[in-house]
């Protein structure tokens, strides 16, 4: 039997509960070792316990005084990016080398999407998963890139309304910085811009992500195959991430170019990408892909975190 690493998971909410399910129901490498909250009446506390994992309501310090704790190698952080600046902060007095998936905006350490960066960030002891419209359309981004330099991206995430949590909502603000400067940190283009939308409709819809590239001319055909490409790759962890459609592709002459803010006149390839990610649905709605992503991303990070670590 393949050795496993234990983890715990800090935010019993939604996001949280999905991840424990996952690490339960799929994970190689981990296993569960604690559920954290601060409520004892949580239903995701209560789930866990129920499945035999050690749980504790008093918070990052109750997770310290588990005895559970001394054999914990990872932990996932699902709740805020404020608490999850006191928490790293904590964490690191008690037990320096523990290693923390940060789920949240915080990003206290380097942005990590799997299939675009995770190699380069194996030995870090923080990793920051972005977004969920930074896990979509970030490998989108960078697909292109590797093809073509991109002077801009923007990409447009829209979700169901009843998949935002009081943290996603929360986090709005932070949700489009950390987005639009991920995008140029790891999709590698010059300026990037993030909008985030909540769609009321019902029955709630899937969510929805729309990537638009302007990069230097390049060869459709090439542009394309490394599209499809990436999106298989992401399908790998995501099985419910797709194209919806066809890429699209403009040619922005120079005698009429486009006027981009922050950017001046751009004349190039202008890439249009449409995708969908529907969820899981291990504990969230299958409409919830914008969570499921994240879950899935973060698994997929401390999984192959743990494989290299076993490895050593």
């Amino acid at each position: 039997m393949t050795k496993k690493l234990k983890v715990a998971i800090v935010g019993p909410g939604n996001i949280g509960t999905d991840l424990m399910i996952k690490v339960l129901r799929n994970a190689q490498y981990l296993e569960m070792g604690a559920m954290v909250g601060i409520d004892p009446a949580s239903d995701g506390l209560a789930r866990a316990a129920r499945l035999g994992v050690a749980v504790t309501h008093e918070g990052i310090e109750g997770l310290t005084r588990l005895p559970v704790f001394d054999e914990i190698d990872f932990v996932f952080d699902a709740t805020s990016a404020g608490a999850h600046v006191r928490n790293d902060a904590y964490l690191r007095s008690v037990k320096p080398g523990i290693r923390l998936i940060d789920l949240t905006p915080a990003a206290i350490g380097p942005y990590c999407v799997p299939v675009v960066n995770l190699e380069q960030n194996l030995d870090q002891l923080n990793v920051n998963m972005v977004t969920c419209g930074g896990q979509a359309t970030i490998p989108m981004v960078a697909a292109v890139s590797r093809v073509a330099k991109v002077h801009y991206a923007e990409i447009v995430a829209s979700i169901a309304s009843k998949s935002a949590g009081p943290g996603t909502r929360a986090n709005i603000d932070e949700f489009t910085e950390t987005t639009s400067k991920a995008i140029e940190v790891i999709g590698g283009a010059s300026k990037g811009k993030a909008i985030i939308v909540m769609n009321p409709a019902e029955p709630p819809p899937m969510m929805r992500d729309t990537v638009f590239v302007l990069s230097e001319a390049a060869d459709q055909a090439l542009v394309e195959a490394s599209v499809v490409e990436m999106a298989a790759a992401v399908q790998a962890y995501v099985p419910g991430y797709r194209l919806k459609q066809t890429v699209q592709f403009d040619v922005i002459p120079a005698d009429a170019p486009l006027t981009i803010p922050g950017l001046g006149q751009f004349s190039g390839l202008k890439t249009s990408i449409f995708l969908e990610v529907e969820g899981a649905a291990h504990y969230l709605p299958a409409y919830a892909g914008n969570l499921d992503i994240m879950t899935s991303a973060a698994l997929a990070t401390a999984e192959r975190m743990a494989q290299s670590m076993l490895n050593a």
